[in-house]
């Protein structure tokens, strides 16, 4: 074997000796994880649900579906969902793990909601038989900068505030960085652990024993590692197409990548300053 094929090697086990460090460290915040445990254990999920939504009374949850990709036509831009959940009153969740802050969340939640409509109603069915939605996603950020810990959105009229749409579609941002005392301490302490902070929550330890016993899966680390190994090369191609498309381009690419599998801040700002000769103050306005 050449050089050059030495090379590869060498930086292919240094990458797989990455991702298992990264797996050992994985928490509820990987999207990855979050959809394997939300399907595996479908008694958290429902536990979950009722901690976001209290005022409905979720009895059960049926067809779990994590990653389930959406597409109604074959040009059409296609919707993979982290978790796709039914409840025994045929309401519909969409709830989405979201490390990174992309600035489309809100539109995104649109088309998303657009999508999942599409493929619950048949062909010849009235509008009135849609199931009621609610489209969620968890992060780490607060996407209005007002402080909350919770957005919900269900379609008020600009008129009259109290005069809602009442469709049935309700799109909810969780924010886990949420400074004000506006959800139940239940609902806190969840946000509190995907932001890193353990407290004394029943459903909290439940799901950091989950969290911990999953670490533990050889499949999951498997598949985990494929999918880290396969994105690692779409973000090579991203910094050659960011090079040549425009710097902010190609750098907004590659830190969403490597968020979304869970890389600590500093390691980001090392990989992203090496790549592109950044000074600081450089550095810092993309990480904003």
């Amino acid at each position: 074997m050449g050089n050059e094929g030495n090379r590869i090697v060498g930086t292919t086990r240094a990458m797989q000796v990455q991702v298992g460090q990264l797996w050992e460290q994985i928490g509820i915040s990987n999207d990855f994880l979050f959809g394997k445990l939300m399907r595996s254990r479908p008694g958290l999920c429902r536990k979950l649900l009722q901690r976001v939504l209290p005022e409905l009374d979720i009895a059960r949850i049926e067809l779990i579906e994590t990653q389930k990709t959406i597409r109604e036509d074959q040009d059409a831009r296609g919707v993979r969902l982290d978790v796709y959940v039914r409840d025994e009153a045929d309401r519909v969740y969409s709830i989405e793990m979201q490390m990174a802050d992309t600035k489309e969340l809100p539109r995104r939640s649109r088309y998303y909601q657009g999508m999942i409509d599409l493929q619950l109603l048949e062909r010849g069915e009235l509008y009135r038989s849609l199931n009621d939605t609610y489209v969620i996603f968890i992060c780490p950020f607060d996407l209005y900068g007002t402080g909350r810990h919770r957005y919900t959105f269900a379609g008020a009229c600009q008129e009259d505030p109290r005069v809602l749409i009442s469709d049935g579609a309700v799109r909810i941002f969780l924010n886990a960085r949420g400074t004000m005392n506006d959800v139940s301490s239940s609902l806190k302490a969840f946000l509190d652990y995907v932001a890193g902070i353990m407290t004394e929550d029943p459903f909290v330890q439940e799901l950091d024993e989950a969290v911990i016993e999953a670490r533990k899966n050889r499949e999951w680390r498997h598949e985990y590692m494929t999918l880290y190994l396969r994105d690692q090369e779409n973000l090579e191609k991203g910094r050659a197409e960011g090079k040549a498309e425009g710097l902010a381009e190609g750098l907004k690419r590659m830190i969403a990548a490597l968020k979304k599998y869970g890389v600590p801040d500093e390691e980001i700002r090392k990989t992203v300053q090496e790549d592109y000769g950044l000074t600081e103050e450089e550095l810092n306005q993309y990480l904003d």
